[in-house]
């Protein structure tokens, strides 16, 4: 299979691809600008990408393109959900899931609802998180390509957010990524 890994941690899954001895093409950059590669693509997977992947390019891959997202959808979708899950105090983990029009909308693949001491910070969390669905994608990677998954849709509600958003509340960041989370809880709401 060819795959394209679109977004700065997609390399971080290099070595999952190359274990199934897939083909990859690691792109950061919007995927409107490499329209010409995708005809022989068979999957995208996205992880960290930071731009909105057009209806266009989903129509070339239904149920061959998926996300990555460090937060338990439906809540927190969109930018830093990490961020979010502490100053609003909702649930915490991480998701794959099939990616459609919406921003992090898609038919859930796999999830795992998280938790954290006090005492750790964003920069721990954060770390965390990464860790837990980089092995998800490894446990689950055989089974989305041979198309054997099951997939479920979000439960209604959850949250959104936009990077602009968090500007509100950077001046809690007192130590930046290494805040504590105890000082963030439940102080966006």
């Amino acid at each position: 299979m060819k795959i394209i890994l679109l977004g700065s941690k997609a390399s971080m899954l290099i070595n999952k691809i190359k274990a199934t001895n897939d083909n990859f093409i690691l792109i950061e950059e919007p995927l409107e600008d490499h329209m010409e590669i995708l005809s022989d693509v068979d999957f995208l997977v996205s992880y960290g990408y930071r731009h909105v992947i057009r209806p266009k390019v989903l129509e070339l891959f239904p149920n061959r393109a998926i996300n990555l997202h460090i937060a338990l959808l439906p809540w927190n979708k969109g930018a830093d959900p990490n961020l979010w899950s502490f100053l609003e105090n909702t649930p915490k983990g991480v998701t794959i899931h099939y990616i459609d029009e919406g921003l992090d909308t898609g038919y859930v693949i796999s999830q795992k609802e998280m938790s954290f001491e006090l005492h750790e910070t964003l920069r721990t969390c954060y770390n965390k998180l990464s860790f837990e669905i980089e092995e998800m994608f490894g446990m689950v990677w055989a089974k989305i390509r041979s198309g054997e998954v099951h997939s479920y849709p979000q439960l209604a509600g959850g949250s959104y957010h936009r990077m602009i958003e968090k500007h509100k509340y950077e001046h809690l960041l007192t130590m930046g990524w290494d805040t504590p989370i105890i000082e963030l809880i439940g102080k966006g709401l």
